[in-house]
């Protein structure tokens, strides 16, 4: 059956932790992982609670895949409501913890309550304790890793925790493991901080079984694997250059949001792009990328480690960036660069590294760091209040954000709420390049229409990874739709949304579905799991997850008036690239897709949704 069976339960308040089994009935429904995980939370939880008060719970939680032999089985997800967005906040992280927690024989770990002081958890296999943090409140999560290793004597530990942008509450603080992968985007990791939780630490050594036809699992993921090396995306493009190898691909399309979505098209791109990385710097004759790195179970490999130089201003007197990091990642490359007009690789770097260190999205600091920028720029923030000139294109400035943001300084305590926030309190809310309050990712609707279907109606506030219509509306997978037209959009979203759901519930990559389709996820679901597991009912799953996080939405106070963009991206036509003289066509292409979900005009489920997904 693949699952563990087992639950975890923690209660920070009275300092206990209880075993409990898995409802079974439910994981049938809802799989695992992002399904299985907010479907706990929304049973248990008012949808009303403040994000940072004990009320609000965590869970972090595998899939059915997670810990196999299934291509890409280390995912795993952390879902609670988000402080930045007051909404549902599902954050995806691969590396090697997710499987370390279901080796140990857990499927998932309910979080309640907030503790009076630090702690961390420890699981050990069937052992789970609370123990003192105190020790570690205050360190990095570079730091927290490191401590936790040794004072176990267990190099093999793996650990999810919050650096000091958790601490802090910044608004878009991460939960890191293994160092560079992240939990990024929503605020999971000031929620973890509201709570005392530094660090959850887990060592497992039973490994993973209850598989329920081992031969035919081991035979068809040995045939999916065969799918994803022979493609040309995950084979080659992706372990090759990374996600980077869309720098050049989304700016040529006019499709790169650049200075606060201002412009579409980025004149640095291709200095800050794969080729970039990969290419020998003037000052040192090396090159900024080292290798590539893959998670747990990974054939693909898509994970970047770069060396920033040495005599960059960012670290000339910081010899402990010096050592090869986690490096750039498209979105990270985007949001730190062309949304803020700078193109100095080592800064950007340098900021990623302050964000892997200290746990913050990228994304959303990035993305806010362009709002300050616009703001400097018309006069209503001064250098008084900013601490430096922060005009585009200066990568002096985006480095000292990151620096105080991180480190909860200064102005970097208002650059840690957000740009919603920061730009309704300096009066231009429209400035904000969010949905729901949280920060767009890499790309501008107006030259990919499909995605801004995408941002609006996703669950969790402004995102690309639930509904990659990148991938046909761009690369013509699985079949080439324009991306200049709405026609057609939402019925494409919604196939997106729907199967991305499934991907995630399973507990792989949503990058093997460049390669594969929810038809080819199936038959790995039903060997591991059961023959029940019909690609009908896979499709059914996704839609119930998409339908059962809409309605808490609901509950928590979003209506229909949420699911909309700035007046920038629905009034401002693209002024250069094949989208020129385009806005987004959102108003054309929402009621239709309103339609097709089964919700009323309000964008609630109709009874008969309902009733047809067992909600």
């Amino acid at each position: 059956m693949s699952w563990a069976g087992k639950i975890l339960r923690v209660n920070l308040t009275n300092g206990t932790v209880a075993s409990e089994p898995l409802r079974m009935d439910w994981a049938r429904q809802y799989l695992g992982s992002r399904g299985l995980g907010t479907k706990y939370l929304v049973e248990e939880m008012d949808a009303t609670v403040d994000p940072l008060s004990p009320d609000n719970k965590m869970i972090w939680c595998t899939g059915p895949l997670t810990g196999t032999m299934a291509s890409t089985g280390g995912r795993y997800t952390v879902i609670t409501k988000g402080p930045l967005t007051g909404a549902i906040a599902c954050s995806n992280s691969g590396g090697y913890w997710g499987s370390e927690l279901k080796a140990a024989g857990w499927d998932m770990v309910i979080v309640e309550g907030a503790s009076a002081r630090p702690v961390y958890l420890y699981i050990n296999d069937d052992v789970a304790e609370l123990r003192d943090a105190s020790h570690l409140w205050g360190k990095s999560v570079w730091e927290t890793e490191e401590s936790l290793k040794k004072s176990h004597q267990d190099p093999l530990l793996r650990i999810s925790t919050i650096g000091l942008a958790g601490e802090n509450k910044v608004l878009f603080s991460a939960i890191v493991n293994d160092l560079h992968r992240a939990a990024g985007r929503s605020g999971v990791g000031a929620v973890m901080g509201s709570k005392n939780l530094k660090a959850v630490a887990v060592r497992g050594t039973k490994g993973v079984g209850n598989i329920a036809n081992p031969k035919e699992f081991m035979k068809v993921t040995f045939e999916k694997k065969k799918i994803l090396h022979d493609n040309a995306v995950t084979g080659a493009g992706l372990p090759t250059y990374g996600t980077q190898v869309l720098m050049s691909v989304i700016n040529e399309i006019g499709a790169l949001p650049t200075r606060n979505h201002r412009d579409v098209q980025f004149e640095g791109a291709k200095d800050i792009g794969a080729e970039a990385m990969a290419t020998p710097r003037a000052t040192d004759g090396k090159k900024h990328l080292v290798t590539n790195q893959a998670c747990f179970g990974c054939t693909i490999a898509c994970g970047r480690i770069s060396k920033i130089d040495k005599t960059h201003f960012t670290v000339e007197n910081k010899p402990k960036y010096w050592g090869a990091s986690g490096g750039l990642e498209y979105e990270a490359a985007w949001a730190l660069g062309a949304a803020n007009g700078v193109n100095d690789l080592e800064a950007l770097q340098y900021a990623n590294v302050l964000c892997n260190e200290q746990g913050m999205d990228p994304i959303s600091f990035g993305a806010t760091i362009g709002a300050v920028m616009e703001l400097y720029e018309m006069g209503v923030l001064t250098k008084e209040q900013l601490g430096i000139d922060a005009k585009f294109g200066d990568a002096r400035a985006l480095a000292h954000f990151a620096e105080i943001t991180a480190r909860g300084e200064g102005f970097g305590v208002e650059i840690g709420q957000g740009s919603a926030r920061l730009c309704r309190k300096y009066g231009h809310p429209e400035l904000s390049m969010s949905v729901k309050g949280q920060e767009f990712p890499a790309y501008d609707s107006r030259g990919v229409q499909g995605m801004g279907l995408t941002y609006a109606t996703s669950n969790r506030g402004a995102c690309h990874l639930r509904s990659y219509t990148i991938a046909s509306e761009v690369l013509g997978i699985p079949v080439k739709t324009d991306p200049l037209t709405a026609d057609g959009k939402p019925e494409l979203v919604m196939a997106f949304q729907d199967a991305t759901a499934a991907f995630d519930a399973a507990g792989i990559c949503i990058f093997t579905s460049f390669a594969w389709t929810l038809a080819d996820v199936q038959p790995q679901v039903a060997a591991a799991c059961g023959e029940e597991f019909t690609l009908e009912n896979l499709n059914q799953i996704g839609e119930r997850i998409w339908n059962m996080e809409r309605d808490f939405n609901n509950r928590a106070g979003f209506t229909a008036k949420d699911d909309t963009l700035p007046k920038r991206l629905l009034e401002e036509p693209a002024q250069t690239g094949p989208a020129k003289g385009l806005v987004n066509k959102l108003p054309e292409m929402l009621p239709k897709y309103y339609e097709i979900r089964g919700w009323d005009t309000e964008g609630r489920l109709k009874p008969e949704t309902r009733e047809r997904l067992g909600l």
